[in-house]
């Protein structure tokens, strides 16, 4: 209550309702005649005139005793998280005034107004104004939230404090620093510098994933939050299974007790923590810590950094001192577990660990073309919000240091996450052509952009607030998922049972064996105990006969009583391949009598196989199974066919059978010459004169399975009639040249092109097979000293030689690698004579074929 003195400097109150300027008072803050703007409206400027009028002090005391009242006793926080005004009655009773407001003195009053003690007892009451302040910019690249002013009138722009990691594993701090870090311990994600919740942290557990122990995943996320601990472990990778424990307890999802809630949203399981604001997720591939900075800006440590909005001192260490180098603060965090006695107990100076620089693949590493999606067009709208250049170079560290294990779609995933968080939906799982598959159970469906908390029947189905998407399984359009936690979807709610089948209201049905109702409100389904039929013990008079009880074929909840026949003592045989067991009951017999009967199949080894099936018995022999019968094996017959050869062999080729093999191959046995009809054919070591030309000599040899075709024109020395006797005649030459005086060739490498052939195979084209010819200088003359003949003989031979590769095509479509020799080059070379009859015009003109001969095989 506000009341007016004649003093002009002060102002009165009673009732309790006052609080300082920037404070709330005991009674919220409210006094009565604070409705109005200046005066406090119609009721303040009536007390204005009562307290200039002079009303007396007597009159207005009885006024303050008069009857009953209430007073505010103050604001409380409800269930719902609303203040509400709390109101207690006050019997009548003294008054007690509080000391008078001076002159400008300030107090809030309720809906953000302010009352001010103005000069002539005037109490002017202000509504607060907002200002419009800019937005900050984030140092980890999200977008600022509005946050609401402690005295809850105006809105201040604040960066959450926002830490992921991802992969094997990479971290960008809630700063936005980013670094990667292999190590295989427990470490602190997250925990308070000054301790103003209790137990409060977040730890991770790292393991090594590949097998050189290069690179490290994260196993586990634990949160501790006063009395509990909740453990998110990854069962399996690929695809990905998660379990979760609280107090090393597992607990069905969603969970909620003591002030911590689990739950599920799309692809991540979600701790979140209301009375701190705080949304921890885990998919068993990355991370995500969310805080608000109002609790704990400027009051974290670990792996995930100090929240400041300055990534200057992202790297502090437990002792508090900055360093450089994210990847050695990250060593410093190792958290003490007994089940890893490997890990150093916490340390201040721990070695700096070996780390790979990100983005930068090792030598001989190709990275995946997964990791240029980041960078696509597909994500372009994310861009300018987010940057794809940490998750970019993460991709490429995973695909390089870990392949083939799909770790490359924790960077796409994690960017997709932070994308959908600042309101760009990315569907990029069907561009990843397989390798990042996200499969759904029951008859849920993906989709990218999903709502956080998927409405359910036994949730609210109202809208709600949160708009943020994100991916996961949900229920098909049309339909609604009957509870969190489960994939069952339905078209309306109804109920369902332990046997996960939808029901709706007022449906009736049969369940273990008890008559079941699904009922709206309540337990659901209500269930009673199948009413059976009485049964009556039969009476068995036959002989070999007793009754039993057993159950209903037709009704299978209920039992019947029926007469068995006399036990049976007689075990079934165990048949043999090809046969099948076959009882029957005989007429006047109580047992079944079994049989080994011919399951119209061929046995080969021990196999089975059906009429028409090919069996594999010899490699020479197509084996098939038949539709005849053996009466004797009672067995199908088998039916075997040699395996057909079609060899047919070119002229200079014959058939060879190998050894081993089923059909024969083609052998070339001659040289060919194609350019003759039929083709001229040789043997190795055979000479022929060109029908049409006498002084061309073909000739063929073989070398090393190598049949080498030559050509050689025979050139005849220098012919001088003069040195003939005058009686004399000129004769032809001993190979049926005709004497004439043609220059000398000197002895060249002469080009030539033949097909290469070996075990039946061939070359698909001619290649290039040299040969030497040409005059060397060679002579015979008679020594008057030695009284004997001196001979000189130098032939056309080889000078160097080179080994190629070729393909040989074979009949049977293989290929074959072959090498051959090749004649780079010729020169004379002198060669023994030995005895030789020097013919007119044959010495001087031997022709050296390849490969080298001596002059004897020269000679011939």
């Amino acid at each position: 209550m506000i009341q007016f003195l004649p003093s002009r400097s002060l102002c009165w109150l009673t009732g309790g309702g006052r609080g300082r300027s920037g404070e709330r008072g005991e009674g919220g803050g409210r006094g009565e005649g604070g409705g109005g703007r200046r005066g406090g409206g119609e009721e303040g400027e009536e007390r204005g005139r009562e307290g200039r009028g002079g009303v007396g002090k007597e009159e207005r005391r009885k006024r303050r005793r008069r009857g009953r009242r209430k007073r505010s006793k103050g604001w409380r926080r409800s269930g719902e998280g609303k203040e509400e005004k709390e109101e207690e009655e006050e019997e009548e009773g003294p008054v007690t005034e509080e000391p008078p407001v001076a002159t400008n003195e300030s107090w809030w009053l309720c809906n953000c107004t302010m009352a001010i003690c103005m000069h002539d007892n005037v109490v002017s009451i202000i509504q607060k104004e907002c200002e419009d302040k800019p937005e900050p910019t984030c140092t980890n690249g999200l977008t600022p939230v509005r946050v609401r002013d402690p005295d809850g009138c105006c809105w201040h722009w604040e960066c959450d404090c926002v830490c992921t990691g991802w992969g094997d594993p990479h971290y960008k701090t809630f700063d936005g620093t980013y670094y990667s870090y292999q190590g295989n311990c427990t470490y602190v994600l997250v925990e308070e510098i000054e301790h103003k919740v209790d137990n409060f942290g977040v730890y991770i557990d790292n393991y090594h994933c590949d097998v050189n122990d290069r690179v490290s995943c994260p196993r586990t996320l634990i949160v501790r939050h006063e009395t509990q601990e909740v453990h998110i472990k990854t069962i399996q990778l690929m695809p990905i299974k998660v379990e979760v424990q609280v107090n090393k307890q597992r607990v069905a999802m969603p969970y909620q007790k003591y002030g911590l809630r689990l739950f599920t949203s799309g692809i991540n399981y979600v701790v979140e923590i209301p009375e701190l604001g705080t949304n921890i997720s885990y998919n068993g591939l990355s991370f995500s810590i969310r805080m608000p900075y109002s609790k704990f800006g400027n009051n974290t440590q670990g792996q995930c950094g100090t929240c400041t909005n300055n990534t200057a001192d992202d790297c502090m260490l437990p002792s508090g001192e900055v360093v450089d180098n994210c990847e050695y603060m990250a060593d410093q965090w190792v958290v003490n577990d007994t089940s890893k006695p490997h890990c150093p107990h916490m340390s201040t100076t721990t070695k700096a660990p070996h780390t790979t620089q990100p983005g930068t693949p090792p030598p001989g590493c190709k990275p995946s073309p997964l990791c240029e999606l980041i960078k696509d067009s597909i994500f372009s709208k994310c861009h300018a919000d987010v940057s794809p250049d940490n998750f970019y170079d993460a991709c490429i560290f995973d695909t390089c240091y870990v392949p083939n294990e799909g770790l490359e779609c924790a960077s796409l995933q994690a960017y997709a996450a932070l994308c959908s968080s600042e309101g760009h939906c990315v569907d990029w799982r069907n561009r990843t052509s397989g390798i990042c598959p996200m499969k759904c159970t029951g008859n849920k469906e993906y989709r990218a952009c999903g709502p956080v908390e998927e409405p359910s029947c036994k949730t609210s189905l109202k809208p709600q607030n949160n708009t943020q998407l994100v991916e996961g399984c949900f229920c098909p359009e049309g339909t609604i998922n009957y509870a969190p936690g489960m994939d069952i979807c339905m078209d309306m709610c109804g109920c369902v049972g332990p046997d996960n089948i939808p029901r709706q209201f007022g449906e009736r049905f049969e369940l273990d064996c008890n008559d079941c109702i699904c009922l709206e409100g309540g337990r659901d389904i209500d269930c009673e105990p199948k009413q059976c039929p009485l049964m009556v013990l039969r009476m068995c008079p036959e002989d070999g006969t007793y009754p039993v009880v057993e159950y209903n074929p037709s009704n299978p909840c209920c039992n019947i009583s029926t007469c068995r026949k006399c036990l049976c003592q007689a075990k079934p045989p165990k048949c043999a391949l090809g046969f099948e067991l076959k009882s029957e009951l005989v007429p006047d017999r109580c047992c079944p009598v079994y049989s080994c009967v011919p399951k119209k199949v061929c046995v080969v080894g021990e196999a089975e196989y059906k009429p028409g099936a090919p069996i594999y018995s010899e490699k020479c022999q197509n084996c098939v199974c038949t539709n005849h019968f053996n009466s004797s094996s009672q067995l199908n017959i088998v039916e075997c066919k040699p395996v057909p050869c079609s060899t047919s062999c070119k002229p200079g080729f014959t058939e060879v059978q190998g050894l081993g093999e089923c059909c024969p191959k083609c052998e070339q046995t001659h040289c060919i010459w194609t350019k003759f009809t039929p083709n001229l054919l040789l043997k190795p070591g055979e000479m022929k004169n060109d029908p049409k030309d006498n002084c061309t000599v073909y000739s063929c040899i073989k070398h090393k399975d190598q049949f080498i075709s030559s050509t050689s024109e025979i050139t005849c020395p220098d012919f001088d009639p003069e040195t003939c006797k005058p009686v004399s005649t000129v004769a032809s030459l001993a190979l049926g040249g005709v004497p004439h005086d043609d220059t000398k060739i000197p002895c060249t490498l002469v080009p030539n092109k033949e097909f290469i052939s070996h075990n039946g195979c061939r070359s698909p084209q001619a290649v290039q097979i040299n040969h030497c010819t040409g005059v060397c200088r060679t002579f015979s003359m008679y020594s008057a000293q030695a009284n004997s003949m001196n001979h000189k003989c130098s032939c056309c031979k080889e000078e160097k030689t080179s080994v190629r590769e070729i393909m040989l095509d074979c009949p049977t479509g293989d290929q074959i690698r072959y090498n051959y020799t090749v004649i780079d080059s010729c020169q004379c070379q002198e060669t023994a004579c030995a005895d030789l009859i020097c013919r007119a015009g044959t010495l001087s003109n031997l022709i050296c074929l390849y490969p080298s001969q001596s002059l004897e095989e020269c000679q011939a």
